[in-house]
């Protein structure tokens, strides 16, 4: 069994990929920053590497010591990143610059693995047709909408222009589960009784329970695919209000409808930028999110996961939320 480097380790999804390779027995290290919690990787089974990707140099230095002490990755799944920033610049700077740094350093150490995957997301290629709501597909060209997946989609360019690399990008939708923050805020708006909609038009929504992702990312790891992308989700469609349905059922909540003007969302957010922006950071309610939250379709191509991997997902979206509130509730976090 090869060695595997986990990048962004401590993160929501890092954190759940980590496991899963403790699971499959893989000897497993996990990339992190100095200034990472570890709190969800306490196995003692995890190596630790503290990595900084802001140059090409200092990942080298880190890579030469591993090279130095016969330490070798067979497989990297490069999950660190961010989903929030302050400036447009953070965003490409992180999630584009640092994997470029990254895999250069990778092929100036000689370090290149069997195989490297790359977690970008649906928002690297951005929502569906509204009119014609067709789902996005593999072949689409693909029109992000926010800065997150412009970044995403810089990096995925770089990947997809190296020759004999050994890449498979993988694009998960709406990625949920325990440890999870942004959906949490939804959760916990119902657990209040509030019910907030925007605008009057339905979205179309998919999911992947974040226990289904790993499963799938080391299913492909094991396999022969290498350089190709997919799309992920739960193979399933939900609209907003059969979200909000299967979430007052959990919690078992009665709650209010509210039905806020998109403009008025709009405007909300924008204005909530400016507000947050002198302390450097974003809140949850941003310009960009509001373009999220405001398209209609976000219906993808999932065939090929059936096909190339045989992946079936094993949560649906009411098995996935009921796992999910149960850990908020247990964690007091609801």
């Amino acid at each position: 069994m090869g060695n595997i480097l986990i990048t962004g380790a401590s993160g929501f999804i890092g954190s759940f990929l980590v496991e899963e390779g403790l699971k499959r027995d893989y000897p497993v290290y996990a990339g992190i920053r100095r200034t990472s919690s570890r709190e969800y990787l306490k196995d003692p089974r995890i190596h630790f590497l503290e990595i900084d990707f802001s140059s090409e140099e200092k990942i080298v230095t880190i890579l030469e010591s591993c090279k130095n002490l016969g330490i070798r990755f067979q497989y990297i799944i490069h999950s660190a990143g961010i989903t929030k920033a302050g400036k447009k610049e953070d965003y490409f700077r992180v999630n584009a610059q640092n994997t470029q740094n990254f895999i250069q350093a990778l092929a100036q150490t000689g370090m290149v693995p069997e195989k490297f995957i790359y977690m970008s997301s649906l928002a690297a290629y951005g929502p569906g047709d509204p009119l014609t709501m067709n789902p996005v597909m593999l072949s689409d060209t693909p029109n992000p909408i926010e800065q997150y997946g412009k970044s995403k989609l810089e990096a995925e360019k770089y990947i997809r222009s190296l020759d004999s690399f050994p890449w498979l990008i993988i694009r998960p939708t709406g990625v949920y589960g325990p440890r999870e923050k942004d959906y949490y805020v939804f959760f916990k708006t119902m657990s209040r009784g509030l019910e907030t909609y925007i605008g009057s038009r339905q979205q179309i929504l998919t999911f992947i329970y974040v226990k289904d992702l790993v499963r799938l990312i080391f299913d492909a790891l094991k396999s022969p695919i290498v350089r190709r992308s997919y799309f992920v989700s739960d193979g399933r469609e939900y609209n907003t209000q059969t979200f909000a349905a299967i979430t007052k059922k959990i919690l078992q909540k009665k709650t209010i409808k509210i039905t806020v003007p998109s403009v008025i969302v709009k405007q909300l957010a924008y204005g909530l930028e400016k507000l947050y922006k002198p302390w450097g950071t974003i809140p949850t309610l941003n310009t960009d999110k509001y373009n999220v939250l405001s398209s209609a379709n976000w219906r993808c191509e999932t065939d090929p996961l059936l096909r190339d991997f045989g992946f079936i997902a094993e949560y649906d979206l009411e098995k996935g939320v009921s796992e999910t509130i149960d850990w908020y509730k247990t964690e007091h976090w609801l």
